[in-house]
């Protein structure tokens, strides 16, 4: 019966998208009104309903498309025309032709042909042939990603396809779930990013900070962070403790006996690593990635003016991510060309043989991270901010003691609606700052903070998210899988970072709040293992 209410679900939101808009048609004409719907709950709906159905369908694609639709629909007041041309002309084709987002895909695209190349040259084995004989458990295999998730900082999507190329082979020769990699991954990815200081994310919250030194506000809120700092604790507490919970405990069930993505779709699982050269060695996997680690980190600050005298601080402030990451990648990908012909493990005809299929290896990551984007014009041209700033600037008065918690909720909600962080950092930390600007310093960097944490929470997890999809890319897991089985272990840590904002609004002293935090934790993971153990 399920499985009917599922195969209906698509077809039924089709018709309520394609045929109710057509009795409107003659309703409105000429330039495209704005929607009756705008700065509304209803903003939120599109994205809700793609979340939702991508859960309960497990395919993402329709799901996505679905939720751009009703978007669509709304943003036109019904009219079929309108619906069409804002669909494609102000959705698809809009962020395709962004300049900031084909930066994003053509970085995506080299990435994916270095990890051809490396795999080719007989890096990738090479390196997982060391991990055997250096990485002899499960434990020390989650450990080693965890660690490396924490070391590339720089940028996010940079960390996802960079940890998930150089650990999968470590992972699956330790039989860990790709469901696993992907959460380990993801939570070491954006997380990490907002508490360093030296990253994109930095960048990007310190140029929201108007009229306060944003770098500043930046760096005394990282111990208030406790979302980011809580998932790394998570993380690093069921690997030791050995132990999963949810729909992951399945997943790694599984993979200990040989199956590595339990569900029939499993993306990748027939992708053979080929392998030319039989001179392949860990230098061949690990020099080209370090050299692209530094010319990203080069091109990054490149962008933000350091060549013309811009310090190192101020140059990644002012940083174009997308524009940095792909310089960076380009030189990366040249360098690592030359350097195999001068090793001799692949000649300039077998690099260029990788290209498709470093670009086919990226297709789904490309194709939803189009939607995504797409649905979130959608939702930008229905007024989702300006209905959130309303909410919460209309209750910003109240409850001044809970007001880091209910912030944090809030940057939740929107992240996780919406699939974009920076976003939500751009809605709230304005209106933060306003707030308390000139009036309660304290209370303004633990706000700022409560907006950052629930922003990256909401991110982490929303399928929607371009981090949740790269690292769904990184890790070569189905992109369901990836969000169903994290969804526990981020709604676990989320829950005590929410109390722990409630204590912090009290004490106001990350000393006292994050520690409560820590041993509220652990305590909610020991209960958990106990029940999972005792059923």
């Amino acid at each position: 019966m399920r499985k009917k209410m599922k195969l209906w679900a698509i077809p039924f939101m089709l018709f309520m998208v394609f045929v109710l808009p057509v009795t409107a048609m003659a309703a409105e004409e000429g330039d495209v009104p704005v929607s009756n719907m705008y700065a509304t709950f209803w903003a939120l709906v599109p994205p809700l309903v793609a979340i939702i159905l991508a859960l309960v369908t497990k395919e993402v694609y329709s799901s996505l498309f679905i939720g751009i639709l009703i978007g669509g629909v709304f943003a036109s007041n019904f009219n079929f025309e309108h619906t069409i041309n804002h669909v494609f002309e102000r959705g698809i084709i809009s962020v395709i032709s962004d300049s900031y987002n084909v930066g994003i895909l053509v970085f995506l695209v080299i990435l994916g042909i270095m990890v051809a190349m490396m795999n080719k040259a007989g890096g990738s084995a090479a390196f997982g042939e060391w991990a055997k004989i250096h990485i002899k458990s499960r434990v020390g295999a989650q450990l080693a990603t965890v660690v490396l998730g924490v070391l590339i900082f720089i940028d996010d999507y940079f960390n996802c396809l960079t940890v998930g190329s150089v650990m999968r082979p470590v992972t699956d020769s330790h039989n860990v779930s790709r469901a696993k990699l992907a959460y380990l991954i993801d939570a070491t990815a954006a997380p990490v990013c907002i508490i360093a200081p030296i990253s994109s994310w930095a960048a990007a919250v310190t140029g929201f900070v108007e009229g306060e030194d944003g770098f500043s506000i930046f760096i005394r809120a990282i111990p208030y962070n406790f979302y980011a700092l809580l998932s790394i604790v998570m993380m690093i507490s069921i690997t030791v403790m050995k132990f999963d919970y949810g729909p992951m405990k399945l997943h790694e069930k599984n993979a200990k006996n040989g199956d590595l993505f339990t569900t029939p779709d499993r993306p990748y699982a027939d992708a053979k690593e080929e392998v030319v050269s039989s001179k392949g060695k860990v230098i061949d996997l690990v020099f080209p990635i370090i050299v692209l680690i530094v010319a990203c980190t080069i091109g990054m600050i490149y962008t933000g003016g350091f060549f013309e005298g811009a310090d190192f601080v101020t140059a990644f402030s002012n940083s174009d991510a997308s524009v940095g990451l792909v310089y960076g990648s380009f030189f990366g990908f040249v360098f690592t060309i030359f350097f195999y012909w001068l090793r001799k493990v692949l000649k300039f005809r077998e690099c260029m043989e990788c290209i498709p299929d470093g670009f086919k290896a990226m297709v789904p990551a490309i194709l939803i991270l189009t939607l995504a984007w797409t649905l979130k014009a959608m939702t930008d041209s229905l007024g989702a901010a300006e209905f959130v700033a309303g909410a919460m600037e209309s209750s910003a008065g109240h409850l001044m003691n809970f007001l880091p918690a209910i912030i944090f909720l809030i940057g939740c909600f929107l992240a996780f609606a919406t699939g974009t962080s920076w976003g939500t950092f751009g809605i709230l930390i304005p209106i933060v700052v306003a707030v308390f600007s000139g009036n309660d310093q304290n209370m303004m960097i633990i706000s700022i903070s409560a907006c950052l944490a629930g922003a990256v929470c909401g991110d982490h997890c929303s399928p929607i998210s371009d981090t949740t999809i790269m690292a769904s890319a990184g890790a070569q897991s189905n992109h369901v899988n990836h969000v169903s089985t994290q969804l526990p272990y981020a709604i676990t840590v989320a829950a005590v970072s929410f109390v722990t904002y409630i204590v912090a609004g009290f004490v106001r002293s990350a000393f006292i709040a994050l520690p409560v935090g820590i041993v509220l934790l652990f305590a909610v993971l020991l209960i958990i293992r106990k029940k999972t153990q005792e059923s």
